[in-house]
């Protein structure tokens, strides 16, 4: 008779139903075995740049290999990644960022649980909106903090606003905000006004101002702003993975005020050493490569296009507004009020693999699915080819 430890605990086992699938990494998982079974298969499911990462980062991972040891860092990164980092604050944004405030991380994945563990304890409630990144709400499940869930709406162009935060607040008091602009699954994004506000809001409560900015540089009609202009004490969230193509190395890194540099330090030595090193050299070189990842950029440009020209002629009309990313985050109420039902359909009926909404929203996201657009230009208009043969 096997043994399951999650049985000798009731506590494990809430813990673990409390975490909710991640759905596109499911849809993914599905699409993977149709294709096996020789099937062929559109992948807009995933947030995963269609493009290689840039030769200058292949060239500087080879030549860390040549060196022959590849081995532990220091826990919060290599001092010379750290300084690069530092510098892209100073040439992208005109922020001055010391190096002592950046800690890189395993990817964005774990930045998040790093900096959710230094600042909140378990029974603590934090705001996140709907639709949002599902991760955010997994971890905090997982970590026994409350989510507290602001929902987007139309008239304020779907971003989370100070007017928002400050009423939850008022509600019961919270410990933290987390926002994400450029926003996963929609592309939205807040201007500096509006993070500007959500800093105030947040130094008057006397809370943690979390900012998801993994999709900087992918934007395309105006750059994003970082809250740290407006915030000096935001607590920031980057990666490689999206601008940078860098998805696999699993690279990333935290912009902290002071008081939190220590306790992450503390917790990466314990959680997972340092970041690996050969994606830190790596990610030194990912900084160069501006000119080729720009033509990457161009191609996701003239893909989004595709998509916002297509689906209005399909019946898909209502979406948020794509500032960057690459995603839409469309309506789709006037074909199901069932999400999960309508992909699994247009997976196995079309060969089109797409995110459910319900992944990233679970009250009003039976009605709404994310189709990523960061694969080729090939990719979208066969997409949306069978996407208008299937819905006729």
């Amino acid at each position: 008779m096997s043994f399951d430890p999650a049985q000798s605990s009731p506590a494990i086992a809430a813990r673990v139903q409390r975490v909710a699938p991640f759905l596109a990494m499911d849809v993914l998982a599905r699409a993977a075995e149709k294709e096996r079974q020789g099937d062929s298969v559109v992948h807009m499911e995933v947030g995963q740049p269609g493009a290689p990462a840039p030769l200058a980062v292949r060239e500087a991972a080879k030549a860390a290999i040549d060196t022959g040891r590849i081995g532990y860092t220091e826990a919060l990164g290599l001092a010379a990644l750290r300084a690069r980092i530092a510098r892209h604050y100073r040439d992208a944004y005109g922020v001055e960022v010391g190096p002592e405030r950046i800690a890189v991380t395993t990817g964005s994945s774990a930045g998040f649980v790093l900096a959710f563990l230094a600042m909140f304890e378990p029974g603590d409630r934090v705001a996140i909106t709907a639709p949002g990144y599902p991760a955010y709400r997994n971890i905090f499940e997982a970590l026994g903090v409350e989510v507290v869930t602001i929902p987007l709406e139309k008239a304020d162009g779907y971003v989370m606003t100070a007017r928002a935060v400050r009423a939850a607040h008022a509600q019961k008091p919270l410990k933290g905000v987390l926002a994400m602009s450029p926003a996963n699954p929609s592309g939205t994004m807040i201007g500096r006004a509006g993070l500007a506000d959500l800093g105030t809001a947040c130094r008057e409560a006397g809370i943690w101002f979390v900012s998801d900015e993994i999709y900087h540089g992918l934007t395309y009609d105006a750059p994003a702003q970082t809250a740290l202009a407006a915030d000096p004490d935001a607590v920031i969230v980057n990666s490689f993975s999206k601008y940078y193509c860098m998805t696999g190395w699993r690279i990333g890194w935290l912009v902290l005020p002071p008081a939190l540099v220590r306790p992450v330090e503390v917790l990466a030595q314990s959680l997972y050493i340092s970041a690996p090193y050969i994606s830190q050299v790596a990610a030194i070189a990912a900084f160069e490569a501006t000119d080729e990842l720009e033509v990457i950029k161009a191609g996701y440009a003239r893909n989004r296009e595709i998509l916002l020209e297509a689906l209005p002629g399909i019946g898909i009309t209502e979406m948020h507004p794509v500032d960057g990313a690459f995603y839409v985050y469309a309506d789709i109420a006037r074909f199901t009020n069932d999400s999960l039902d309508f992909c699994k359909r247009m997976l196995d009926e079309a060969g089109i693999a797409a995110t459910p909404g319900l992944d990233f929203d679970p009250f009003e996201g039976a009605h709404h699915m994310r189709l990523s657009f960061a694969g080729t230009e090939a990719d979208c208009r066969e997409g949306m080819r069978r996407l208008k043969a299937w819905l006729g």
